[in-house]
Parts: C-alpha cells; sequence; structure tokens
C-alpha cells in the first residue's frame, strides 16, 4: 500500500480520525471492489467507528494499480450491491 501526498495531507487536515490500518484493511478484504471508468479502483470495508456501537463503511480510492491509495472516507451513503 502506498499512500499518497495528497491522501496524507487530507488526512492530516480533515479526517485524522481515519486510521492507515483501517485503509490496509480495506484493501486487503473488501466487503465490494468497483473499477471506475477512469480506470481508479474504489474498496469497501467495514471498520470500527469512534464512540460508535455499529461498524461504519470505509471507502478507499486508489489508482488503477490498486496500492497507491487516493483518498479514503467513511461513506455514510454506501448501500450493499447484490
Amino acid at each position: 500500500m502506498e499512500i499518497t501526498r495528497h491522501l496524507r495531507d487530507r488526512l492530516e487536515r480533515e479526517r485524522p480520525y481515519i486510521r492507515l490500518d483501517w485503509i490496509s484493511q480495506t484493501l486487503q478484504k473488501p466487503i465490494a471492489r468497483e473499477v471506475q471508468s477512469d480506470g481508479r479502483i474504489r474498496f469497501w470495508g467495514e471498520v470500527p467507528y469512534p464512540d460508535h456501537d455499529n461498524p461504519h463503511i470505509l471507502r478507499v480510492v486508489t489508482l488503477e494499480d490498486g496500492e497507491s491509495v487516493l483518498t479514503a472516507f467513511i461513506d455514510s451513503g454506501y448501500r450493499r450491491r447484490r
């Protein structure tokens, strides 16, 4: 897993609650994966969330290589794909 400068800056500034091990876990064992039209790849995974009883869904977006992470955020609009 490679963390881009964009992601590192964003996590420090806007999303300090997102942990790098959550990102790694989501890439290794996603509950869903989807290739975007631009070749980037979306991964979704369940992660614990501070002060909440239920896990939340983390969306991680990588470059085409599936390793270089561009962004990660809690996806409150996620609906399980069937």
